[in-house]
């Protein structure tokens, strides 16, 4: 075989030129260390201190990494929580990343200092992981009533909305669909602690405030300032948490807002014939949330028929201990904040199905994935053996088998699409598929009813099937990218992705090499 000439022509040219870019595009640092920061919590530490939420559509290498805390080393996750756990409230924190230092002062969350990152161990790659591989939460939500794309398209700009005031950037939400048209809502919520997330964007979100029967405010353009620093929200300092029963208590959340002049006209409208009844008016103010009552607050006596912009919203939180309520009033306080300044959602959503995959397991399926990716090579390699006898030929068609998943690879990297369990069986699907392809040039290039044809008319014929083969096999999967509530879609893509790079790329390199072996075999 003249390796020479196998391996220095045209198409193996294209085909190493390609794999350069796919290996570029992959960007592959193995012994990578350090955690990247997943999202910043508003008003946390962090955020205060300057460090910004990384761009959901950014690459996993190019964002923020912290490589050190306190001057001490931070190699990986445990190295992070270990360091976090040895804070005090309103300590002096010093955090080095790979772009910038940072001089933070901890919070308390949740009881616990804390910095208000979310981390997760330094990638090794640009590919990005599906959730099935990394772990989280993946809700489908359907639209209660039927609307159009416009529609569509508010209700997803709401929820990003929503994201990006709340804190959060690893969360995706997209639209999709299934063959028969329904219109659904796919969220993925990567890490844990994901039910918080799940309820402020599945939820509509209608706030609105009323005295008796008649709406004077609600969420969104009536509300033109929210306050959530410390100094004008918080647990409300005058109403005390309160054991409500022996497995109970309540504490009440507080913060400041400021109506829009209209608004504003609106509750002093509906103040204006109530009566005085000691320091309070007749009727409270009532606090609803998709319908919900939320809470009732007095109106003081000297607010009737006053047009007031700047008012306190308050509301509950229950729990088993005092702790409990408190963390719980804050929560909700911090949904409600969110609620107010995005105004609710255009319908109502409710949820088809939910899955969720705990982080251990995703490492498991990385794991996992990678020996069926090896075991399908080494069972192609046998069986391809078993098949002509000669090393010569199986080693071509391995090396093509692996430049197939480098280019498959390297492509989803560049197109932004996640690598998931679906995706991977698509991967398997196009290396089958190119083995097959593989097989069809050699039996037509050894075959010998064709032994007078000449190499160009063979050829022709190996790239007959291997074209039909290959407009069947995407045309297969062209219902699956609707299919199911496009469940699917990764494994529709990276099959087409896969098998098209295979015919473009790989099985024209084959060819060349091929011709090499095929001439050798017939001196």
């Amino acid at each position: 075989m003249n390796i020479r000439k196998a391996a220095f022509n045209f198409r193996s040219f294209i085909l190493f030129t390609a794999l350069l870019m796919s290996v570029f595009a992959i960007n592959p640092h193995f012994f990578n260390e350090g955690v990247s920061i997943r999202s910043v919590e508003y008003n946390s530490s962090a955020s205060i201190g300057g460090i910004t939420n990384p761009k959901p559509t950014s690459s996993p290498l190019s964002r923020e990494k912290i490589i050190a805390i306190n001057e001490v080393e931070i190699k990986n996750i445990a190295d992070y929580y270990g360091a976090q756990s040895s804070f005090s409230a309103d300590e002096p924190v010093s955090v080095k990343t790979n772009k910038n230092a940072y001089s933070l002062i901890t919070k308390l969350k949740d009881g616990k200092p804390d910095l208000g990152l979310m981390v997760v161990d330094a990638p090794t790659t640009n590919i990005k992981k599906g959730l099935d591989l990394q772990g989280g939460t993946r809700i489908i939500l359907e639209p209660e009533d039927k609307i159009s794309d416009d529609d569509m398209e508010i209700l997803l700009l709401n929820m990003n909305e929503r994201l990006n005031v709340f804190g959060l950037s690893d969360v995706t939400i997209r639209p999709t669909s299934d063959l028969e048209g329904n219109k659904y809502i796919m969220i993925e919520v990567a890490g844990e602690n994901s039910q918080e997330i799940i309820d402020l964007i599945s939820k509509q979100g209608k706030f609105e405030a009323k005295i008796g029967n008649t709406s004077v405010f609600r969420g969104g353009q009536d509300v033109t300032y929210v306050c959530r620093s410390a100094d004008c929200s918080g647990l409300s300092p005058f109403r005390a948490s309160q054991q409500s029963s022996e497995t109970e208590w309540a504490s009440t959340f507080q913060f400041s807002i400021a109506l829009s002049p209209s608004a504003a006209q609106s509750m002093a409208d509906a103040t204006k014939p109530l009566q005085v009844t000691g320091q309070y008016l007749s009727s409270p103010i009532s606090l609803y949330l998709d319908d919900q009552l939320v809470d009732q607050l007095q109106i003081g006596s000297d607010l009737r028929g006053r047009v007031v912009v700047d008012i306190a919203i308050s509301g509950p939180g229950l729990g088993r201990t005092r702790e409990e309520s408190q963390l719980a009033a804050l929560s909700n306080m911090k949904r409600l904040q969110t609620i107010l300044i995005t105004g609710s959602l255009p319908v109502k959503l409710s949820i088809v199905k939910v899955d969720s995959i705990s982080p251990v397991l995703g490492k498991t399926f990385v794991s996992n994935a990678i020996k069926m990716l090896l075991i399908a090579l080494a069972a192609v390699t046998a069986i391809i053996f078993l098949r002509y006898r000669k090393i010569a030929i199986v080693i071509p068609i391995f090396i093509t088998s692996l430049s197939e998943v480098t280019l498959t690879l390297g492509t989803m990297v560049l197109l932004g699409a996640n690598l998931d369990i679906a995706a991977i069986a698509g991967i398997l699907v196009a290396i089958g598929t190119g083995v097959n392809d593989q097989i069809v040039i050699m039996d037509e290039l050894t075959s010998k009813r064709n032994v007078e044809l000449s190499w160009i008319r063979r050829m022709k014929n190996a790239f007959f099937i291997i074209f039909a083969a290959y407009f069947t096999a995407v045309a297969s999967m062209i219902p699956l990218l609707f299919a199911g509530a496009g469940l699917l879609k990764g494994f529709a893509i990276t099959s087409i992705v896969g098998v098209t790079v295979g015919v473009l790329i790989t099985r024209p390199a084959f060819a060349s090499a091929a011709e090499e072996l095929y001439k050798d075999e017939n001196q």
